[in-house]
């Protein structure tokens, strides 16, 4: 059975769809028809399109939008010939890319595209960030992010806004990883991670102008079991800048509540930072965010509690890991030595696994406090969600009972 396994994941599907799609949208004599092409590369002589789909077995095919302009209401989506993932260049690849291959991708770009100013890094597995960071060297950022969440990042898609240096190659050559995403590459950075004779390197030329695709909007299409289709305008963030978050206050019963205390500058970029990077995280997550890097990551639950308690257990073994990494070269769970462990768990309870001092990021409202007072027992400074739950007030007296400061984004972003 293992053995079957490991063929079918070699295995390269001839798949049989189409080489064009269109997609009408038809409204009487109006007609706004969307037209694809296939695509497919070239490696080792064998002409190819996706290796398979989310599972081997699945055929798929990844179509290019060529032409066709569609508006929806009063929202123009994005024209045609701006492509990213839908046309990437494979500098080096081992095997033909798969599904989540491009989807990892794809979702790594939808975030990186509000981080143009700084070097950034994100690291993505089954379409959630596992880490992200920003820093001043795209080395020092890659670095943050890998050690944010080692362990998920293990065969995930890196995605970097910045062309990749030898320093940055050679960190990477290190790791095992799927995909590699950039800008470009420098002189002699291919050579480096050729050492990893399966890894996807790919160069996207339009990531160097990934800030004209914020607030952009494309069609999302969800298949029904039955054959129907729904389609919506994809999610976009209202919310980018620091005046665009508003201090925590509601009306209760006649009474005004309000937070006490104003963020700091430093807890604004980490507040923003962080909603930012969860809108690429499926809903219903909570996120806790410290000096512009990922601390815990909690994507989408049934409830916002047990996302938030999720995200802190994570935060938890992810520090316990990384300080055994950098300690003792080895995981946490592959250290042998009690005192050793002993010494590691110590020094990361002392830290709240490192969400003291974090801020705590939410997709959705807080129905009642208790989900703020998971963060807010762990030492959380500030909260960011949508606001809107007739229950606010709450949220405001655990956040000034905590000496902690809340904003609201004013938007709900239930997104896949």
């Amino acid at each position: 059975m293992a053995d079957d396994l490991k063929k079918m994941y070699r295995t390269i599907m001839d798949d049989h769809f189409a080489p064009a799609m269109e997609i009408s949208f038809v409204d009487g004599a109006n007609r706004q028809t969307l037209f694809y092409e296939k695509v497919a590369w070239t490696i080792d002589q064998v002409k190819k399109g996706l290796r398979y789909g989310e599972n081997p077995g699945q055929e798929a095919a990844l179509y290019r939008l060529t032409n066709g302009n569609l508006v929806v209401g009063e929202t123009q989506t994005l024209a045609p010939g701006r492509h990213l993932a839908s046309d990437i260049e494979l500098l080096q690849s081992g095997k033909h890319p798969g599904k989540t291959n491009l989807t990892d991708a794809d979702n790594a770009l939808n975030i990186l595209r509000y981080f143009t100013d700084r070097p950034t890094a994100v690291i993505v597995k089954h379409n959630n960030p596992c880490g992200a960071a920003r820093a001043d060297s795209l080395e020092e950022a890659y670095a943050k992010a890998y050690m944010a969440d080692r362990i998920a990042a293990f065969g995930g898609c890196i995605a970097l806004n910045r062309s990749v240096d030898k320093a940055t190659a050679e960190a990477i050559s290190h790791q095992y990883a799927e995909v590699v995403v950039a800008p470009d590459f420098e002189e002699g950075s291919l050579e480096i991670l050729s050492a990893r004779k399966n890894l996807r390197v790919i160069r996207i030329g339009n990531m160097d102008r990934l800030q004209g695709y914020v607030g952009e909007r494309v069609v999302d299409f969800k298949s029904l079991m039955d054959g129907g289709l729904i389609a919506q305008l994809s999610f976009v963030p209202e919310a980018r800048t620091r005046q665009d978050l508003k201090l925590a206050e509601c009306d209760y019963k006649g009474t005004r509540y309000a937070i006490n205390r104003e963020p700091t500058d430093a807890e604004y970029e980490d507040m923003l930072f962080g909603w930012l990077v969860e809108s690429g995280i499926t809903s219903n997550s909570v996120i806790y965010v410290k000096d512009q890097v990922t601390v815990g990551i909690g994507t989408g639950e049934q409830d916002r509690v047990g996302v938030a308690e999720i995200a802190v257990d994570k935060a938890y073994k992810k520090l316990a890991d990384r300080y055994a990494f950098e300690t003792y070269g080895v995981g946490y769970v592959d250290l042998t030595d009690a005192d050793k462990k002993a010494e590691i768990d110590a020094r990361v309870k002392a830290e709240n696994g490192g969400i003291k001092g974090a801020s705590m990021i939410s997709d959705a409202f807080f129905p009642f406090r208790d989900g703020a007072d998971v963060g807010l027992r762990e030492g959380v400074s500030s909260i960011v969600h949508s606001g809107g739950s007739m229950n606010d007030y709450q949220s405001i007296e655990a956040c000034n009972e905590y000496d902690a400061t809340m904003v609201y984004t004013g938007q709900r972003s239930f997104k896949h």
